[in-house]
């Protein structure tokens, strides 16, 4: 499976294209980061991320897009150009028909590096080893979208058993509840004592 992994922000966002298989084992196919201007107008900014996001997805063809969940911080300016750029990305996976995972920092920290408290250095060091790259991507946004694509590769499989295994589970409980059902009409019909 190829994942295109997205660390959304409006002056660097993050890109990190995965290969994985069934083992844990992945390959980093390309890592960058695309930038836009601190004083450009909000518009052109989205647009030249979206455009980027857009060469990036006709470049590597992958077959689902990995972006980190928004979270609350401090600064709300910085909250509201993640969103937007988060929206612009999952807006260009959409009209391509690719499916899109959102992951929580913590959830990529954990999967990388076995801690979801981990830090920004520690990430970037998991994500070097398990690539098996030669040198840590920079800046940390590129690092941060490899690590999402890894984390989706790595939990996608569990997040796909268990959701197999609710719906199984609820497709039980209706046929419980049906058979329930039937039951009760059948006794209160005629059926008392004889």
């Amino acid at each position: 499976m190829r994942v295109l992994g997205i660390d959304p922000g409006l002056t660097r966002c993050g890109l990190g294209v995965v290969d994985g298989g069934r083992s844990r084992s992945v390959t980093c196919v390309d890592v960058g980061v695309a930038r836009t201007p601190a004083d450009g107008q909000l518009p052109d900014r989205l647009a030249a991320v979206a455009d980027a996001v857009e060469r990036w997805m006709d470049t590597h063809h992958p077959e689902v897009v990995a972006i980190e969940r928004v979270f609350s911080q401090h600064n709300v300016r910085s909250v509201m150009g993640t969103a937007q750029v988060s929206g612009v990305v999952a807006l260009a996976a959409a009209r391509r028909g690719l499916p899109v995972a959102f992951h929580t920092p913590s959830e990529v920290k954990a999967a990388v590096s076995g801690s979801g408290r981990a830090d920004k250095k520690q990430v970037t060091t998991m994500v070097t080893r398990v690539l098996g790259l030669d040198a840590a991507p920079k800046p940390a946004d590129a690092a941060d979208a490899l690590a999402l694509a890894v984390c989706h590769l790595w939990r996608a499989p569990m997040a796909s058993r268990l959701a197999e295994a609710e719906a199984r589970a609820a497709e039980l409980a209706r046929a419980h509840k049906a058979r329930l059902k039937s039951a009760q009409r059948g006794t209160g019909r005629g059926g008392g004592g004889r």
